[in-house]
């Protein structure tokens, strides 16, 4: 079983920046795959980035490439994603997913095993 806990999340204003944090339970953490999505109200839940298990690998959303970026620690089993110059259609609530079977990462979901409850984010104009 995997665990995930996010953090980070809340109301900031257009331009700010803003950090969220992933954290991990799981004795083989370094060897997940680790993804961001987001669902904003009324929207359907779509992908933002994921890293593979060294971070060697990062894959962005077009929509955040530039101004968001995914990182982990695996000695601390965390993820997390910066992110910079926040927009109000950014505003949704945040979660982390975790990859634990198979290689590579990517934007579909439904490769992901296990997700966290989610933090909110709201970016004001």
């Amino acid at each position: 079983q995997v665990q995930l806990v996010e953090s980070g999340g809340r109301l900031v204003q257009a331009g700010d920046c803003l950090r969220l944090s992933c954290a991990a339970s799981g004795r083989t953490f370094s060897s997940y795959g680790m993804g961001w999505f987001r669902q904003a109200p009324g929207k359907e839940r779509e992908f933002v980035a994921a890293t593979n298990w060294s971070n060697s690998r990062t894959y962005y959303a077009d929509s955040v490439k530039g101004r968001f970026t995914i990182s982990r620690d695996n000695g601390k089993k965390t993820v997390y994603l910066q992110m910079n110059s926040l927009k109000p259609e950014d505003t949704a609530v945040y979660y982390c997913a975790a990859k634990t079977t198979g290689w590579g990462i990517g934007p579909e979901a439904y490769k992901y095993d296990y997700w966290g409850q989610g933090t909110q984010v709201t970016v004001y104009s």
